[in-house]
Order: C-alpha cells, then structure tokens, then sequence
C-alpha cells in the first residue's frame, strides 16, 4: 500500500515592487529572496541559507516605503503592496558606515567581498581609526593558546587576539570575528546540538568562547567543523589553510573542486573536495542536499589524509 506523501498548502503569491520593479513572490518570502528574483543584489555577512537570520551585520539594510527605520532584507517578510528601495541615499550611508565601523575594528582580509563593498558604498575605515589589520603570521605562528592571550577587559580590541592554535583541525582567530553569531548558531540548537562554543561577556567585551574560555579540546566541541563551514569572514578556518595562507601558497584561482559521496558510513553525505597542486586543502559540503545541509561529522570534514597518502618504494 503506497503511503501518501503529505504536501504542504500552497502559498499565495504577493506583489512587491524593488527599486521601481514590480516582482511576485510567495507569501513569506523575506525582501532579501524577492531581490534575488529581480536580479538586485543586497551584500551580506551574517545571512546564511541553512540558518534563521539573526540580523547582527546590518548591511543588507533597506527602505521600506512608509517605515520610520530600515529594515534588514535578510528577515523581514514581503508585504503585499511593499515597495522597497535597496540604493537610495539613506541605505548606501548606512552600510558605508557598517563597512567603515567593521573595517577599523577587525580584520577583513579574508571576508569575501569585503573589498568590494568598500569601494562600491566608498567606504574609509581609516575615519573611525587605522584600518584593522592582520598581525605579522610569523607572530601569529608562535603564539598558541594559553600564550600571551589579551587580559581580560581587553577582547573589544579583537584585532589584537592572537590566533588560537590549540588542535591539527581547524584555527580560531579571533580577530576576524564580527560576531554574527551563525558559529554559535550551528554548533547549538540549530544544527550539531554541541553547545560548545556561546557568546561570552556583554557590551565591548562580547566575545564567541568556549565554556570557561578553555582550550577546544578541553571543550564539548565534537570537530565536526560546521561553525567553519557558515563562518563568513574567515574567524574560523582550516588548519590547512591557515598554515597555507601564512607561507603564502594558498590560491583559491588554482583550486578545483570536485562533489563525491563520503565513503565513511551509509548515510551519504556530500563532501566538496577543494584541491591545489595535486592536494586536498579543505572539505566542505553543498549546502542544497537534502542529506546534509552543508553540515558534516569529523571524519567527513576533516579525514581526507589518508587519500593523500604517498607510497615511498
């Protein structure tokens, strides 16, 4: 006897109108997705597609015709008979000045487009102090956790935390962090229920940190890497890329990458392996399949060793 298979209500189609386009989407959908069926882009840091918006960047801010304030594209719902401006003179001042506070206060040199943005709203960070900048790697490399770590009360100044470097997995480096709490997000309720890492501290001193701020393996963490797969600024990353970045060898131009199955159990997770110079850099997983949703166990993300395993007769 076939089972049938329920179906969710279909939804009624409202119409909006972006920047003069009059578009139809379904009821529900937030202004973020109805730009994205016009073709208009909203730039964005702490959005993730695998997630529920927490509204902490601010940079996918736009106009509501009719509201007092701008409202985040990410998350707030379409309303039928909404227009909506995302280049007028009032949102392109609002994410300048996000772009400009985030510049002069963390590093974002590995933020994807961060460069972009800056000169597309002409953003200067250098207005609010010395653009943030990344410390010398080699000062980085021979610091490790628990050595020389910021007294307490000094967090806010997040560019000067030294890269936690306390496993072979993966690296903390705080300074690139804008605390658009998705790591926080995936390693809790949302996704791997790990609740390893949270939000410590309140105010300036609001920082992302272990239970008692002890070293990760001390900790509940489990490595199964999905903080670093939603991490939108390079906070957290590879170990593998990190060393690469340091000596100067990682190019992402050079790099192929090739979706497969997981070959550890029968579930059949994707992995996406990203490949430089005959090696395995990184693993990620696509975050449209339906079995993983981008997330991955320890032994996907990060037990790809043993395939670069080379014979010495």
């Amino acid at each position: 006897m076939n089972t049938p298979v329920p179906l969710a209500p279909p939804r009624r189609l409202v119409d909006v109108t972006v920047d003069g386009q009059e578009v139809r989407v379904p009821e529900g959908a937030t202004i973020m997705q109805a730009c994205a069926q016009t073709g208009v882009s909203c730039p964005t840091l702490c959005y993730g597609d695998t997630l529920t918006p927490k509204n902490a960047c601010r940079i996918c801010v736009v106009e509501v015709e009719g509201a007092r304030t701008l409202a985040p594209a990410c998350s707030r719902p379409v309303e039928p008979g909404m227009a909506v401006r995302t280049d007028s003179d009032r949102v392109r001042h609002a994410r300048r000045t996000v772009l400009e506070l985030l510049g002069s206060s963390v590093d974002l040199s590995t933020t994807p487009q961060a460069q972009e943005w800056m000169e597309h709203y002409d953003a200067r960070p250098e207005r609010f102090g010395p653009r943030a900048a990344p410390a010398p790697m080699g000062e980085r490399d021979a610091r490790r956790a628990g050595e020389h770590e910021p007294p307490t009360g000094a967090v806010a100044e997040t560019v000067e935390q030294p890269a936690k470097i306390d496993n072979d997995l993966y690296v903390r480096d705080y300074g690139k962090c804008i605390l658009c709490y998705k790591c926080v997000d995936a390693c809790g309720e949302q996704w791997q229920n790990t609740f390893a890492i949270g939000v410590a501290g309140r105010g300036f001193d609001a920082r992302v940190s272990t239970e008692h701020d002890v070293a990760l393996p001390d900790s509940a963490c489990v490595y199964c890497g999905n903080c670093i797969e939603v991490c939108p600024t390079g906070a957290l990353s590879f170990k593998s890329e990190f060393d690469m970045r340091a000596e100067g060898t990682w190019d992402e131009s050079r790099q192929r990458q090739t979706t497969t199955v997981c070959t550890y159990c029968g579930v059949g997770c994707n992995v996406t392996l990203h490949v430089q110079d005959n090696e395995i850099v990184k693993v990620t997983s696509p975050h449209d399949n339906p079995v993983t949703h981008g997330n991955l166990c320890i032994k996907g993300r990060f037990g790809f060793q043993h395939v670069q395993q080379r014979r010495h007769d």
